[in-house]
């Protein structure tokens, strides 16, 4: 009996020494890959990593020229798409210009533009291994269809043609402009933008769907970050099941006689809070309008534009 416990001792004491030895080995590894490969990066005045331990990411916590070499030698492929329906189609070609000057510059990227109107797509000159490809969809009379509509759309893309065509991608507004650097800093499984008019508000602010009868709903109280559906992506297989996850509930919601209160952005929000997003962008990487400012944003890299709503939308 004396034996049997004292090797359950030492077997103990084991177990809690190498744990303390890998978490010192882990510590100082940190500390040394921040002090010496990426001269003392960090940021003190916002939270640069979730409570689930994903990364945050703002200006100052990436090496942009160490992650762009490592990414190079992957030869990674990412595809993005646009929505331009009705009037929207007058953002494109500052879209795609700041695109071409500031996304994913040096990388492959495949642009799939979804429009009513071919015929007012701008002649943008795309760099090499950039791809713009044009697809005809239906015009919709209610500017909130065209917002829900896109998880499906995205869903079919992702499971009819682009299993060997991409590796990531990221869904976008088309009435944007970059404005600084979005690069391999924002690749992930699952990637969320927090939302620029919620990232420095408590959590009673955001705008949940709190409506049981919604697919969408998010009990009162719960909740960690607000996302913007305007820019979101990840792994082809990761956005893939959201899409169809979020598709699937708003046809429920359809079903039930309700919308719920942002729409997909809603649904975006109700699949983010269970399934946790592995890479959190900052506002940098979705700002509100570029004429204003927070202390917190050193950069705006990607902006809405100024547009009057009513004029622009459908049924407003």
């Amino acid at each position: 009996m004396r034996l049997r416990q004292s090797v359950h001792f030492f077997l103990l004491g084991m177990f809690v020494g190498l744990s303390l030895s890998g978490l010192i080995y882990w510590g100082f590894n940190s500390i040394w890959y921040g002090n010496h490969l990426t001269g003392h990066l960090g940021r003190t005045d916002v939270a640069s990593v979730s409570p689930w331990l994903a990364p945050i990411v703002w200006e100052g916590t990436f090496d942009a020229t160490l992650i762009d070499s490592l990414c190079k030698q992957q030869n990674i492929t990412i595809a993005t798409t646009l929505f331009a329906l009705g009037k929207y189609t007058r953002f494109l070609k500052d879209f795609l210009e700041s695109a071409e000057e500031h996304y994913f510059v040096g990388f492959r990227v495949h642009y799939y533009l979804f429009t009513d109107q071919p015929e007012e797509v701008p002649n943008v000159k795309l760099g090499q291994e950039r791809y713009l490809t044009v697809k005809k969809v239906p015009s919709l009379n209610r500017w909130q269809d065209i917002s829900m509509g896109r998880m499906e759309i995205l869903e079919k893309l992702i499971e009819n043609e682009l299993a060997n065509e991409a590796d990531y991608i990221f869904c976008l507004d088309v009435d944007t402009k970059f404005y600084g650097r979005w690069g391999v800093e924002t690749l992930g499984r699952l990637v969320g933008v927090i939302h620029p008019w919620f990232f420095n508000v408590p959590r009673f602010i955001f705008t949940y769907e709190h409506r049981r009868k919604s697919q969408a709903y998010i009990p009162a109280g719960e909740g960690d970050y607000y996302y913007t559906a305007a820019a979101f992506g990840g792994s082809l297989k990761d956005v893939y099941k959201l899409t169809k996850t979020c598709r699937e509930q708003m046809n429920i919601d359809a079903a039930n006689s309700i919308e719920a209160i942002w729409h997909e952005e809603s649904h975006l929000n109700k699949y983010f809070f269970y399934n946790k997003p592995s890479k959190l962008l900052s506002p940098e990487y979705l700002w509100r309008d570029i004429s204003m400012s927070a202390g917190q944003v050193k950069i705006i890299r990607f902006s809405h534009v100024a547009k009057n709503n009513a004029e622009v939308r459908p049924n407003l």
